[in-house]
């Protein structure tokens, strides 16, 4: 039940996510929807990462309803990082992605699209085909980090 609440509350965000930069009325409002994303969207993927790396049992369920969390919640955080998001509140976001525009929206495309994969490998029940898609997952996240996300 409240996998099927927090998936009406994705979709619902993911829906309204498409004009969500022209409704952010402080950047700080952009800063905290894009961090609050990525939060989300970190707590379930790790709850993949957890039995792909066979630290709790695998259960092809709670895999696929956590991937089909993180395949929405990867759609939303990039409408945060519109202009003048650089600043207004606590970020670890580089100048780098307002200077490089082209270059992170193709990261992020990178990331989406791996999420994608994901999706369809927990939605298989095959553990081996979740554990080399969290993979690519992984690494697509780590190389956005490590271009455009500064240091704690």
């Amino acid at each position: 039940m409240k996998i099927r609440i927090a998936l009406a509350a994705a979709s619902s965000a993911l829906f309204f996510a498409l004009p969500a930069s022209a409704q952010f009325a402080k950047p700080e409002d952009a800063i905290k929807y894009r961090q609050s994303a990525f939060t989300v969207m970190a707590a379930h993927f790790g709850r993949i990462g957890a039995m792909a790396n066979g630290r709790v049992p695998y259960d092809a369920k709670v895999a696929a309803e956590n991937a089909e969390i993180v395949a929405t919640m990867s759609k939303l955080p990039w409408a945060g990082f519109g202009p003048g998001t650089d600043q207004g509140a606590p970020t670890r976001a580089k100048p780098e992605i307002w200077r490089e525009g082209d270059k992170f929206k193709a990261a992020s495309d990178k990331m989406v699209a791996e999420v994608a994969k994901l999706d369809a490998a927990a939605k298989s029940g095959n553990l081996d085909q979740l554990k080399a898609a969290f993979g690519g997952v992984g690494q697509s996240c780590k190389a956005c980090h490590d271009a455009y996300r500064t240091e704690r």
